[in-house]
């Protein structure tokens, strides 16, 4: 895992004034990063680092000369000038670090005036921009991390045996949908699929009347394994690129009518949204902790097990999730939030996650997203899905403007957050993943 380093320092600051705003997601200790193009143009895509409320232009900075004598720094710059991050992903973690360090040293107070000047060039503020998708992403699994959501779902399927005794051996995944990953601000429809009305012996096609979110962290790959190689659980971090906020939409009513045997399919393959900001692994080592799990369980398989993960494996990063309906909207209200969790609550943690899909000799690549699956924490109220907060829909939500919910309506709004902040450290955030629920299309005749 990444040593602290001069880029962590809690006291650095930015000639970039935004980036030393109290609060700002993206201080100079962040740096994560994006593809974006400005707002409408017909510019190509390319990859940017956020700072402050700017973006800085890596393909204007690979072009500017101020990388010189930076080679390692430059190459990677050039590699994330392209319409997806794919290929600097690949280059691994000591060509990102290079470039995060000489990008630190630009925007640092202490750059010299004519530094300043020529990166000011290389700025363009996010209010200009629009973002796509961080990568081209090959594959998407969706892991089941969180203990307290495996629970919280199993008392209401089956209340004598909530969770299954292979649980806290394997850290189950399933195979998601690449194609239908979609970056924050773009709507979901309502899904249509197969339900068993309550009484019914036939099922019917039908839109989804229990439309759920789930709380998760993304996870991307940088360089990946051979056919046949696995990924040992130590040098797991050395091949994961960097983290973002995803929300895998979940029709509930059709998973409960198809999720038997074989898993979740069109419940679950109709969108899933994450926020434009990718941060890296770098600049989440100040928030690495002890694994904390509730039945104190050591005795993993030996390629699950090591010290250094349960001594540094975890990371403590905050999220929440709000809900913004469209009369809320109308009367220009805040967005309601409903949940705060942290990911230290996870039973397995990240590098778990890959030495595990690994194991077998899958062979994963630059690009791959993994979901963390929902990270709801112990309590209730840090229950990361709907489905949890309502007890199945049978305890409503009351929002601020008097309406109620058990699942979402179309025109509702969800807003997921996260960020990383302690005494001893500067904060830093994962910006947002927004999407609005759109009424079902047609059907295709």
């Amino acid at each position: 895992m990444t040593a602290l380093n001069h880029t962590h320092a809690p006291d650095a600051r930015s000639w970039v004034a935004s980036a030393n705003a109290v609060g700002t997601d993206f201080p100079i200790q962040n740096l994560p990063f994006a593809i974006f193009k400005r707002r409408g143009s017909a510019e190509a895509m390319r990859g940017g680092i956020a700072i402050g409320d700017q973006v800085l232009d890596l393909q204007a900075l690979a072009s500017s000369g101020c990388l010189a004598g930076h080679a390692l720094a430059h190459s990677a710059a050039e590699a994330a000038s392209h319409s997806t991050l794919n290929a600097l992903m690949a280059l691994g973690p000591t060509a990102w670090s290079a470039l995060r360090h000489a990008v630190f040293d630009l925007l640092a107070s202490g750059a010299s005036a004519e530094v300043q000047e020529q990166v000011q060039a290389c700025l363009i503020p996010q209010a200009d921009v629009e973002y796509g998708l961080p990568a081209h992403i090959g594959d998407y699994t969706d892991f089941y991390t969180s203990i307290y959501h495996a629970t919280n779902v199993g008392k209401l399927f089956r209340p004598d045996n909530p969770l299954l005794p292979n649980y806290c051996w394997v850290p189950i995944g399933y195979h998601g949908r690449s194609s239908s990953v979609q970056v924050s601000g773009q709507p979901i429809h309502r899904p249509r699929g197969q339900v068993m009305a309550a009484g019914q012996t036939v099922p019917q096609l039908a839109p989804c009347a229990r439309l759920d979110w789930e709380l998760e962290l993304g996870v991307f790959m940088g360089p990946g394994n051979a056919p046949g190689r696995a990924i040992p659980l130590d040098a797991a971090p050395d091949h994961v690129f960097g983290m973002c906020l995803l929300n895998d939409w979940s029709a509930r009513d059709i998973q409960a009518w198809e999720y038997q045997p074989l898993g979740p399919f069109l419940s679950k393959n109709f969108g899933t949204s994450i926020s434009p900001w990718v941060v890296t692994m770098e600049a989440l080592a100040p928030y690495h902790c002890a694994m904390e799990r509730p039945d104190g369980k050591q005795d993993d398989v030996d390629y699950l097990r090591s010290e250094n993960n349960r001594n540094r494996g975890a990371l403590d990063i905050q999220l929440r999730i709000g809900l913004t309906s469209d009369t809320m909207r109308a009367a220009s209200q805040p967005v309601h939030w409903v949940c705060q969790t942290s990911y230290r609550h996870a039973y397995w943690t990240l590098a778990q996650m890959v030495a595990h899909h690994t194991v077998n000799g899958c062979n994963l690549q630059p690009g791959d997203l993994l979901g963390t699956g929902t990270l709801s924490g112990p309590t209730l109220d840090q229950a990361g899905a709907l489905l949890e907060l309502t007890q199945g829909g049978k305890v409503p939500l009351t929002l601020p403007d008097g309406q109620t919910r058990t699942f979402l309506q179309d025109g509702d709004e969800v807003t997921l957050q996260g960020w990383c902040e302690k005494p001893g450290a500067a904060r830093i955030g994962f910006g947002e993943c927004q999407a609005r629920v759109l009424p079902a299309t047609p059907t295709q005749t």
